[in-house]
């Protein structure tokens, strides 16, 4: 469902799990200027970046002229050619993330559509070094390249009001998956996205958050390393250490999408320590 954030700034929030309706998979958004509107995400499946399409449609007037991806894992990326439709909008994505895409595009059972590789071939390259200001007439967003759930993040923030759309650097209610994570870049980068002023975040899975809600996060994910390390360096198996890792009392409702998260979250570490 789309939940409305500020004037011109929807939030989507997905909810499979409650509905078994993997349609949009991860949560995205919309954010509309007088000249241009950004799609955040483009969902588990073309349908669901079409009904985004269609619900932008239905609010300003337009269907998105950009699209933004904050990461290349499917749940985000598989969509794409759901935005296409007499002219395709503007990819924004980081050569990594695109190539990252390719290598997934090539290990499916079905070739990618013609369309999705115009998309891919005609997009505009985030520079991962810096973060870029985009404007959409009267209102500017900022796409800033992170890493740390993948290899190459993309956070789309807006400073007035503060909302920020994090993809999957923030998960909430639910434990992250650390399938491709840079364990330790990944809570550097989650405490990089706290502001000072009250700041909605749209988590990538998940309900919206609070900076509260992201502390919480953090502490978490900074449980799982010490816990991590300290297996580590007792020799234990990943497999052990995962076993019998408990989550903070904070956190101990939070739920798994899948029962092995926590193996691959320490696998994730063990990878990194050697």
């Amino acid at each position: 469902y789309l939940e409305e954030l500020a004037n011109g700034v929807w939030a989507v929030v997905s909810t499979p799990i409650e509905s078994e309706d993997w349609t949009t998979g991860c949560n995205g958004g919309l954010i509309a200027g007088r000249e241009r509107v950004v799609a955040v995400e483009s969902f588990l499946r073309p349908a669901g970046a079409d009904w985004l399409a269609q619900q932008s449609l239905a609010l300003t007037g337009r269907r998105p002229t950009d699209v933004v991806l904050t990461h290349f894992h499917g749940d985000h990326a598989n969509g794409l050619e759901g935005y296409a439709d007499k002219t395709s909008p503007t990819l924004w994505v980081t050569k990594t993330t695109a190539n990252l895409i390719r290598d997934e595009d090539a290990q499916s059972e079905e070739p990618p559509t013609s369309q999705r590789e115009e998309m891919l071939d005609g997009a505009t390259l985030i520079d991962s070094s810096r973060p870029f200001e985009l404007d959409l007439g009267g209102r500017t967003i900022t796409l800033h390249p992170r890493r740390g759930h993948t290899p190459s993040d993309v956070t789309v923030e807006l400073q007035e009001p503060s909302i920020v759309f994090a993809g999957d650097l923030v998960w909430n209610g639910l434990f992250p998956n650390y399938r491709d994570t840079e364990a330790s870049a990944f809570s550097k980068s989650i405490r990089a996205l706290r502001r000072p002023q009250a700041t909605t975040y749209v988590s990538g899975h998940g309900t919206l958050a609070s900076g509260a809600d992201v502390d919480k996060l953090l502490d978490m994910v900074e449980n799982v390393g010490e816990a991590a390390k300290r297996a580590h360096k007792k020799g234990m198996p990943y497999i052990e250490a995962a076993a019998e890792f408990e989550l903070p009392p904070a956190v101990s409702d939070w739920m798994l999408f899948n029962p092995k998260y926590f193996e691959v979250a320490f696998k994730s570490w063990y990878e990194e320590l050697g």
